[in-house]
């Protein structure tokens, strides 16, 4: 029988598609007079057509499959099928003669979905075919709702995420209302910290952590570093002359405040939320110093956690840049020879290293997000 390049089509254009595989026409024969009345019916007489058809349109719903062929067995062909991402997952019912065991068994294991033994009997092939068909309506049908499904859970997530992130801003919107000179500080100092996030992602001491999940989380972190300002008195925090020494303890304490805020956040929260406990840290601790000189608690090196010490670097670098009512903005390059003076000593030094790497970056960002500040 010479080999078939374009399939039998036969009744409606609602009825499943069915290949039929044998290498001996009077089987193929038998085969489509027992399925055309109520199936569009295509027909393959070696394994590498069957394979071609079976990737064609319209696709097989079902395919029986003989095992007994020449050059490319039912075995061979079942296998490719399942290699093959476009037809994987295409039922598979074995048609032969083999009837031992060991042979069922071994289709089972390849991924066959039933057996017909010849020679056939129509009522068995039609009630055989129509489960195997039903079962397959049955997972296309929960596989397109899990899709649909999937798709409506990543909508939520995506819409929650921006709620998310617009709370967050809003927040730290309202310790910047309390000190409105700061504009895009929060916008500038969260780049900042991205930025340093990013490069030190390669570097042996922070690879582990520096994920880009992490990083993420950092970066929408970042903006509440200085909530805690919200409940410092207007008359400290927005005073134009140099601050009292009682004075400075109290503007001192907003690491301390904004820390509590987020912790009391954590509690209200029904499970862990990993930006707040990144939050908490970048608001305690970001006025820390290497060298252990800063506050609130005088932590050395890495006792200090990560975050903030980017933060660290970030704040510090946006203040010198910034005008303020207390003094002029400081240009750029003046502004990068105190962070790399500093190194060691305020900053950890390989976040200063990254600094010195991604320099240009910052003048970008600052650039970007820019309030009357100079350039070199």
């Amino acid at each position: 029988m010479p080999q078939q390049t374009t399939p039998v089509r036969t009744g409606q254009a609602d009825k499943a598609t069915l290949l039929v595989v044998d290498d001996i026409p009077d089987n193929l024969a038998v085969m489509t007079e027992i399925l055309t009345p109520a199936y569009r019916v295509l027909v393959a007489n070696t394994g590498p057509l069957a394979l071609r058809l079976a990737q064609s349109e319209p696709a097989p719903d079902l395919i029986l499959l003989d095992v007994m062929m020449p050059d490319m067995d039912g075995y061979a062909v079942l296998e490719q099928l399942r290699r093959d991402h476009r037809t994987a997952d295409l039922p598979v019912i074995f048609v032969t003669a083999m009837n031992a065991m060991a042979d069922e068994q071994r289709g089972f294991d390849l991924g066959a979905v039933d057996y017909i033994t010849k020679p056939v009997r129509p009522p068995i092939v039609l009630a055989r075919v129509r489960a195997q068909l039903e079962l397959k309506e049955a997972r296309d049908w929960l596989k397109n709702k899990n899709e649909v499904l999937e798709a409506e859970v990543a909508a939520r997530l995506k819409e929650i995420l921006l709620i998310q992130d617009v709370s967050i801003h809003a927040l730290a919107r309202l310790a910047e209302t309390r000190d409105p000179e700061t504009g895009n500080h929060i916008r500038r100092t969260q780049s900042y910290v991205r930025t340093l996030a990013r490069h030190l992602s390669r570097h042996p001491r922070f690879s582990t952590l520096l994920d880009s999940n992490h990083i993420d989380q950092l970066a929408k972190s970042a903006p509440l570093h200085d909530i805690g300002k919200v409940g410092i008195p207007d008359h400290i925090l927005l005073k134009p002359d140099k601050l009292t020494p009682e004075e400075w303890e109290i503007m001192k304490t907003h690491a301390r405040l904004g820390s509590e805020a987020i912790e009391q956040a954590e509690h209200d929260a029904v499970k862990p939320v990993e930006f707040l406990a990144i939050a908490k840290q970048i608001a305690h601790w970001h006025h820390e110093k290497w060298d252990g000189s800063g506050y609130p608690d005088g932590l050395v090196g890495d006792a200090i956690p990560l975050p903030a010490r980017l933060m660290a670097l970030a704040d510090v670098f946006d203040a010198l840049i910034t005008r303020r009512v207390y003094k002029p903005p400081m240009p750029h390059a003046q502004a990068r020879e105190i962070i790399v003076g500093e190194r060691g000593r305020h900053f950890d030094p390989d976040v200063v290293d990254a600094f010195i790497a991604v320099y240009d970056q910052f003048v970008a960002i600052a650039v970007r997000y820019s309030e009357d500040i100079p350039g070199e």
